[in-house]
């Protein structure tokens, strides 16, 4: 690989750049008690449609919005105040981000200060350029196809020349199609890879190495 003619980085942010599964094990247990204290549902039914709403609409926030009238700013605020200090800075990941020439943007379906607050512990906050998250994107998820027009319009950059880092294989087709060069991170994956997938590694670090 190379750097020619990429200008962008967009790196998605949990289980991209930082394995989440601490942090999110708390975050997914505020967003089922979160559930239970506005809808009334036992563990059982929160559970079932915090998961259910997760993969229909790409982001829980949104079928809550649309079906039990939850405020998508209460709820993101509310579950993501949880302790970051579990993640602990990885000084080779940031020597190879601080490497990369030309912008860099962390592209999530997170809200709430969440980008930010990973990103501080992290010790990643001063490399980026631009967090669009999920409220940035009018609430509107990956990977719908407006949620990559709209980080496109708000950020100022072209989807030709840009690379997205990608742990979640459906959210890289939509890219793909607009321009984005892609890059698929993590283990388990099927084999051979689908065509909108034009580069895969075990995990970031390895993937950045190469370049």
């Amino acid at each position: 690989m190379s750097f020619d003619g990429i200008k962008t980085w967009v790196f998605d942010l949990d289980n991209t750049l930082y394995p989440a599964r601490a942090l999110y094990d708390e975050i997914g247990e505020r967003m089922t008690r979160y559930i239970e204290r506005k809808t009334g549902l036992d563990t059982t039914g929160a559970l079932e449609i915090r998961e259910r709403y997760f993969h229909q609409y790409g982001a829980t926030v949104v079928g809550l919005m649309r079906h039990h009238d939850i405020d998508a700013r209460d709820f993101l605020l509310d579950v993501h105040e949880a302790d970051h200090s579990v993640l602990e800075p990885d000084p080779e990941l940031r020597a190879l981000i601080a490497a990369l020439p030309g912008r860099r943007i962390i592209f999530t379906n997170g809200g709430g200060g969440h980008a930010q607050r990973v990103l501080d512990s992290l010790k990643l906050g001063d490399l980026f350029d631009q967090v669009f998250d999920i409220e940035d994107a009018r609430l509107t998820p990956k990977p719908q196809r407006a949620c990559y027009e709209r980080l496109l319009d708000h950020c100022g950059i072209e989807a030709n020349g840009a690379l997205l880092v990608e742990d979640t294989m459906r959210n890289l087709e939509p890219a793909h199609e607009l321009g984005f060069i892609t890059a698929l991170v993590g283990d388990v994956h099927p084999a051979p890879l689908p065509a909108y997938v034009d580069y895969h590694a075990a995990d970031v670090k390895a993937l950045l190495r190469r370049f």
